[in-house]
């Protein structure tokens, strides 16, 4: 079932998203669930090949893997 789900955004977010929706001849709405979906699926996520690429090189997993006990181990800081 659709969410209705508020957001406040600057005067010139608003212009930068209603020209881009114009563009793609969508509503505000439509083009901002497209965006988000389109930016999770191919800035967040990674590719199985992607993942292969990463999981070949082992000095890389190995940092990967060190760094993953760091922070159960609590051995890190958030920077602001």
């Amino acid at each position: 079932m659709p969410k209705t789900i508020t957001l406040r955004v600057d005067d010139t977010v608003y212009d930068i998203v209603k020209k881009a929706s114009d563009g793609e001849r969508r509503q505000i709405s439509n083009f901002i669930e497209y965006a988000t979906l389109s930016y999770i699926t191919n800035e967040i996520s990674v590719s199985d090949q992607e993942m292969k690429e990463i999981l070949s090189d082992p000095v890389l997993v190995k940092e990967l893997r060190k760094g993953l006990q760091e922070v159960k181990k609590g051995k890190y800081k958030i920077v602001e």
